[in-house]
């Protein structure tokens, strides 16, 4: 056994996007603070933040449906919104770091790509016209074009409309701003930098308990990569484990980690790998989900850049796991249930047997059925042509809401902090990565209430439109995102 025991200003959990976020942040605005890292594999993002267990949307409401609702014939906007203003927070805040020569080539790990809706079907089709007329009525979704014409869909997405017989109508919007992120890329290129700060980056330590200690920092028991105990202390920790943030979060005894559970969700992808039907595709393309779906099961057809090579993704298929993370154990979610919460798990297995229904379902699914779903985007499609890959797990939120009632399952990001403000965690999966600057934000403004003052200047400099509602400041909007496109490589210019 270790008797190795350290203090430090910050401790940070897990080495994915959320943390290297944080602590870039954290770094910029404080750099003497010490900050230590505690990862339990041996590479950073390596779970949920790996390009090939994420989307890599670079989420921003441009395609996804399932940000914008119609009520009474009217379509409400207010959520993809928010979700685009976010995105663009993380716009700047790259942006920055390639400024100031943090991040030498953004092509690394984001690339400009057309972002498509398409819908199929009279009823479908008259929802997406109205989506379209609502947001490209707003700056935030200028360029957005819309087309129910079959040529100019040809045009579009050729190897969708390539073989289609059906007469029913079909119709799809396109934005050419849209991105394709590479967050597994991001993360790695962020935990370079900070280990060039004097970061202290542990791999291979699990983290197995948290107790307050009577100065009110935290004492954290770590298992090293010898199978020995160490104990580190911090005024402040953020647990960032993806998946594996909620048996950490339970084990800190704070009252807001009671009456909170955790539902995980696996995925699967289909991966082309013909290289010429690859080069035929060239967008991201969303559909609408299936009934009974959750929101991270929307069908895309995605163009992707991982491995500075161009691929082509389909799904996600739905799957289950008890394993809160990929490389979790079975014993998870049963792991989970705790005398404060077992009634709020019971609430949401009871109210969501649509869900349930749906995943048994995804789950006997062979690879020709996954094939013939995927034939509805890409009608000639052929079985021997793509290839399975099995996506990241993610743990969806069960909490008790005034909305929802008991056991509400929640489809966000949610983050959780001590009423003290000395430890936080975030749970949930989307939009996840792409909201990852705008969540550490807030996280930092809910923490350290007494320095956001003196820190202020810093982040105005860091985010330029911070403080901002960018929706109501179309010159601020246009003239960052313009400037931001520069930076990343993302206009022509």
């Amino acid at each position: 056994m270790s008797n190795k025991q350290t203090k430090s200003d910050v401790i940070l959990i897990g080495a994915g996007i959320m943390s290297a976020t944080l602590g870039t942040l954290l770094k910029e605005l404080v750099p003497e603070w010490n900050i230590k890292v505690f990862e339990k594999l041996d590479k950073p993002g390596e779970e949920s933040s790996n390009e090939w267990n994420n989307a890599g949307t670079g989420h921003s409401a441009l395609c996804e449906l399932n940000y914008t609702s119609e009520k009474n014939g009217v379509i409400e906007i207010s959520k993809a919104v928010n979700v685009n203003e976010q995105f663009q927070v993380s716009r700047q805040f790259w942006s920055y770091l390639v400024d100031n020569k943090k991040i030498s080539n953004p092509q690394d790990f984001i690339m400009p790509l057309p972002h498509m809706s398409l819908v199929q079907g009279a009823k479908n089709v008259e929802f997406l016209k109205k989506r379209f007329e609502a947001l490209s009525k707003n700056h935030l979704f200028q360029g957005m074009e819309y087309s129910d014409d079959a040529n100019t869909l040809k045009e579009w997405i050729p190897i969708i409309m390539d073989g289609r017989t059906s007469n029913e109508p079909i119709a799809a919007t396109k934005i050419d701003s849209g991105t394709d992120v590479n967050f597994g890329a991001l993360t790695r290129i962020l935990f370079d930098n900070l280990k060039n700060q004097d970061v202290e980056i542990n791999y291979n330590h699990q983290v197995k308990d948290m107790k307050r200690n009577s100065d009110g920092s935290w004492d954290v028991k770590v298992i090293n990569a010898n199978g020995q105990v160490e104990r580190h202390s911090a005024k402040f920790v953020f647990i960032g484990a993806g998946g594996g943030s909620l048996p950490i979060l339970q084990k800190t005894g704070i009252p807001e980690s009671k009456h909170v559970g955790g539902f995980p969700v696996s995925g699967l992808f289909l991966v082309c790998k013909n290289p010429e039907i690859v080069e035929q595709h060239h967008a991201k393309v969303y559909g609408k989900a299936a009934v009974g779906a959750p929101p991270m099961s929307v069908p895309h057809l995605d163009t992707r850049y991982i491995d500075n090579k161009k691929s082509l993704l389909f799904g996600p298929f739905a799957g289950f796991s008890p394993k809160f993370l990929k490389t979790g154990s079975n014993m998870d979610l049963i792991g989970s249930v705790k005398p404060n919460n077992v009634f709020t798990m019971l609430a949401a297995g009871a109210k969501n047997m649509d869900l349930t229904k749906y995943l048994v379902q995804q789950l006997m699914l062979s690879k020709e059925q996954r094939i013939e779903e995927l034939r509805d985007f890409v009608p000639n499609a052929k079985s021997e042509d793509w290839d399975i890959v099995v996506a990241g797990q993610r743990v969806q939120v069960i909490k008790d809401t005034e909305a929802g009632g008991k056991g509400t399952l929640q489809f966000g990001t949610e983050v959780i902090t001590g009423a003290e403000g000395s430890v936080a965690a975030l749970l949930g999966a989307s939009p996840g990565a792409s909201t990852a600057v705008p969540v550490m934000l807030d996280v930092i403004n809910k923490c350290f209430p007494q320095h956001m003052k003196e820190w202020e200047p810093k982040i105005k400099e860091i985010i330029p439109s911070y403080g901002k509602k960018l929706v109501e400041n179309p010159e601020l909007f246009n003239e960052l995102h313009a400037s931001t496109a520069k930076s990343l490589r993302l206009s022509e210019d």
